[in-house]
């Protein structure tokens, strides 16, 4: 057998998997499972570890390696375990020569038998202050959607967030790599190109010349004219920067879907998050967005029950959603990471930071179904993902029959199930 990878968490660990799968079949791993894991909150670590356990007892004679944020911050942690053979650092996943060094690991002695810190192959992900393109090779042609990461890392320290010390600090591909990528890309029938990042808004500001996220988008609408549609995963409005504003008005081929970093609607919460915006300046954002791309659609990130929240807080932060017109929410209930600032302030009971998650996504709900009866009758153009589904402009998912993936056929919406256009 080969090597399989199970990915948890973000877009980026997706594409980062592929990479993963890449550089460890070039240097001969066979039967060997990758863990990618995520550090955002403590369930998705408990989901790494309990999918361990349980591929452990499904393939015995399988060698398991676990890397990705949660390896890079609690590498011990995942050493400990018996079932594990082998904990390789965020950044060292990426890297031909680490796979090589772990080949070699993995074959002393036949009882998986490293023990203990000599598992560990985990390098100080401060330290790393560059960042080469990884072209995933491996993308199947004719794919609808596939990801190119431009960046990596985040500068900033939200009280809450462990991403920092698992990815470090932020660091970008040059316009120039990524540019060649998108084109190669495209080249190979790709019709949609996801543009991914830890904290994609603050794109270049390590290259020369600091040129923007705005700017990178607009030179590859430019440059690569034969690519249909382009799109920008997760940004932080406040960082959303001319250029980017002028090509989400006037280019079409950039999808009126944008995805953003909210985190709160109450001003002291964002306060304590240390968060740099404002609940009038997300929405703000938003109205000034729509100004420009009036058929503009936005989803957001929402804690609910961060530290010392109180009812009114919390609900601000619902509030929000209808405020700035959100139609996809992805609610987190709030985890506390050890060695952040927030897991030492006062914290919300567990019971009333899932009510309030509950309570979040149920208006997260309310507002997608109000889109979904929004887009009857409109005309669309969807990209065929599969025999029984695609994707609009605005990342309005629809129940399709027949079509050929990676094709972007003119519909029309004629209903909808809930979860789903019809058209």
């Amino acid at each position: 057998m080969g090597v399989d990878v199970a990915t948890f968490g973000c877009r980026l660990n997706a594409f980062e998997s592929e990479v993963i799968r890449r550089e460890a079949e070039r240097a001969g791993l066979a039967d060997v499972i990758v863990i990618n894991s995520c550090a955002v909150t403590n369930e998705a670590v408990a989901q790494a570890r309990q999918s361990i356990r349980r591929l452990r007892r499904e393939r015995p004679d399988a060698r398991i390696v676990v890397t990705g944020c949660a390896a890079q911050t609690q590498p011990a942690m995942f050493a400990a375990m018996p079932e594990v053979d082998r904990v390789l650092g965020n950044d060292d996943k990426l890297q031909a020569a680490a796979w090589r060094a772990a080949r070699t690991a993995l074959q002393r002695g036949p009882d998986f038998g490293l023990g203990g810190e000599e598992k560990i192959a985990v390098a100080d992900i401060m330290a790393v202050t560059a960042m080469a393109p990884h072209l995933v090779e491996g993308f199947q042609a004719g794919l609808p959607r596939v990801f190119v990461q431009v960046q990596n890392g985040c500068d900033h320290r939200c009280t809450f967030c462990i991403i920092p010390y698992g990815r470090g600090n932020s660091r970008s591909v040059p316009m120039g790599s990524v540019v060649e990528q998108v084109r190669t890309l495209a080249e190979r029938g790709h019709a949609e190109i996801v543009l991914t990042g830890v904290d994609l808004t603050s794109y270049g500001a390590d290259l020369p010349g600091a040129p923007k996220l705005g700017m990178l988008v607009k030179r590859i609408l430019r440059y690569v004219p034969d690519l249909q549609r382009l799109r920008i995963s997760s940004i932080d409005s406040i960082e959303a920067d001319r250029d980017l504003l002028d090509v989400i008005a006037s280019e079409e081929r950039l999808m009126p879907h944008l995805h953003l970093s909210l985190q709160a609607g109450d001003d002291l919460v964002l306060k304590r998050m240390k968060r740099r915006h404002s609940r009038a300046d997300a929405i703000a954002f938003c109205a000034k967005a729509r100004r420009l791309r009036p058929d503009i659609v936005f989803g957001a990130d929402l804690i609910a029950g961060f530290p010392t929240e109180t009812e009114e807080m919390f609900a601000r932060s619902q509030a929000l959603v209808e405020e700035c017109g959100l139609t996809f929410l992805h609610v987190f209930p709030y985890s506390p990471r050890p060695g952040t600032p927030a897991a030492r302030m006062p914290q919300v009971a567990g019971a009333v930071i899932r009510d309030r998650a509950k309570r979040l996504r149920a208006t997260g709900a309310a507002a997608l179904r109000r889109r979904l009866d929004a887009e009857i009758g409109r005309r669309r153009h969807v990209l065929i993902e599969s025999a029984t589904q695609g994707r609009t402009e605005h990342f309005m998912p629809v129940a399709v029959s027949g079509g050929v993936a990676g094709e972007v056929r003119a519909m029309t919406v004629t209903g909808h199930d809930g979860v789903r256009l019809l058209a």
